[in-house]
């Protein structure tokens, strides 16, 4: 399966039909979080309509709590705190992010972020038929892809995953696109797609292994 992956366009979509071009022949677009900037819900349509392929989308902290209904009701599939199973991959999603200095209007507590991870993950974890096992959130896991000039300031509760699922594909923190390894867990912040920045990410299941592999973009 190929995905197209893209975080941050903070409703800015110029850059968005030369990333879907640059992509060229991929399975699944998703989309984890930050898709508007405060707002307006609306925006949800006009980002889902640039796409002709299946969508997993989930908000960020810098989107409404209200956003949830907009991506209800559009083209996408809305993944926060829901699980889908697509070919032989299981997709758990989690929206909006740990808290900020800022007070964004979708912050979770660690609490809850550890909540909702536990019993999605737990139940693919236990699925007879579980394959490859990817986790799309907002905010990164604390010490991957999270680093600022003061230090880390990614999710302690999401950090408790690692090595549990196969991959994290992340963003909110503009400054940490890139990729990195935690034991099993490969770790994706595909940058801001507001400035053109994507990921292309390949999974080939075999019975021996998952392989992983990832292309980032700039267009």
């Amino acid at each position: 399966m190929k995905i197209l992956a893209i975080s941050d366009p903070h409703g800015d979509y110029s850059k968005i039909k030369k990333i879907i071009g640059r992509a060229g022949d991929f399975d699944l677009a998703v989309v984890v979080g930050d898709i508007t900037n405060f707002g307006p819900d609306e925006k949800v349509e006009e980002l889902m309509e640039m796409f002709d392929r299946p969508i997993l989308a989930i908000p960020g902290n810098c989107d409404q709590r209200s956003i949830l209904k907009a991506l209800d009701t559009s083209k996408a599939i809305n993944l926060h705190r829901k699980a889908e199973k697509i070919e032989n991959i299981r997709f758990i999603g989690l929206g909006g992010s740990n808290p900020t200095p800022f007070n964004t209007p979708f912050e979770l507590s660690e609490e809850e972020i550890e909540k909702a991870l536990e019993e999605m993950v737990c139940s693919a974890e236990k699925a007879e038929d579980c394959g490859t096992i990817v986790l799309l959130t907002h905010a990164p896991p604390h010490g991957a892809r999270d680093e600022l000039p003061f230090g880390h300031v990614g999710s302690k509760a999401i950090q408790k995953f690692l090595d549990r699922v196969d991959l994290i594909v992340c963003g909110h923190i503009h400054e940490a696109k890139g990729l990195e390894q935690v034991g099993k867990t490969i770790v994706v912040n595909p940058g801001e797609a507001c400035k053109g920045s994507c990921a292309l990410i390949t999974i080939e299941e075999t019975k021996e292994n998952k392989p992983i592999e990832v292309e980032f973009v700039e267009v």
